[in-house]
């Protein structure tokens, strides 16, 4: 059996229970060694096999796979974050079912959750955005399919954007088309690991703060009013609201 596991952001209590005893059964795992902290590999039995997929090209994982699969072994291939984000988890399992091996996926928290966490804010705050948009800027996988960071940033909602950080000059220029000067945006280097950075400010003055900080990768960067102080209560928690489970309203 093969199983795609999130990693979580970087802190190793972060995994999932299910993704944690999954660790601990497996005979192999296959872990992105450039961004899964290698603390988790602690949960592993002592006779299990690692490989480190930064080495590794598709064809090399699917064969350590398949070997393993003909042994009747388990084997965890450990992406950090949730995998269904970035984690390039499509192009194995369709090779996989080729070969008519059978998986299943265990899901992780994701970095941008993890860093919402970190600087301790909501991304849906009542008044101000009950939208999160997920992007990054283009790189050698090509073209932001789906809408440019530009045309993304008219939406005004609370945006994630990964993998950008390395030209977060390009960045702020391209949501400044949109955003005001004064919204407020944060960069999470590594977020939740021992060794995070968290960077905030406006768009006015983020790149260089990201500069002296000497954050070139391995971050996120959040930016929406979300951080600000104005918002609106929930009507959820609202006495005068009434739902399913609370009549709302004072009593005579």
């Amino acid at each position: 059996m093969i199983k795609f596991v999130g990693a979580g952001p970087g802190d190793p209590e972060l995994i999932t229970v299910k993704g944690m005893k999954a660790l601990q059964e497996a005979d192999c795992v296959i872990y992105a060694g450039s961004l899964v902290n290698e603390k988790l590999l602690q949960y592993c039995k002592k006779e299990v096999f690692i490989h480190n997929s930064a080495e590794m090209n598709l064809d090399q994982v699917i064969e350590v796979m398949v070997e393993m699969e003909a042994q009747g072994k388990t084997t965890i291939r450990l992406h950090t974050g949730d995998p269904s984000i970035y984690g390039a988890i499509r192009e194995q399992m369709d090779r996989l079912k080729v070969q008519n091996i059978s998986y299943d996926v265990i899901p992780g928290v994701s970095s941008f959750l993890g860093a919402a966490a970190s600087i301790k804010q909501e991304f849906t705050l009542p008044g101000v955005s009950q939208t999160i948009i997920i992007t990054r800027l283009p790189g050698r996988t090509g073209k932001s399919e789906g809408g440019s960071l530009e045309e993304l940033a008219k939406h005004q909602a609370s945006m994630a954007i990964f993998l950008s950080v390395q030209a977060i000059e390009d960045v702020v220029a391209t949501l400044g088309k949109s955003y005001s000067e004064d919204t407020p945006i944060a960069v999470i280097y590594k977020a939740t690991w021992e060794d995070e950075k968290i960077v905030q400010g406006t768009l006015k003055d983020i790149a260089k703060k990201v500069k002296d900080a000497g954050i070139t990768r391995f971050a996120q960067i959040l930016i929406g009013n979300f951080m600000a102080d104005k918002y609106e209560l929930s009507k959820l928690y609202d006495a005068n609201f009434s739902h399913m489970y609370r009549e709302g309203g004072n009593k005579a």
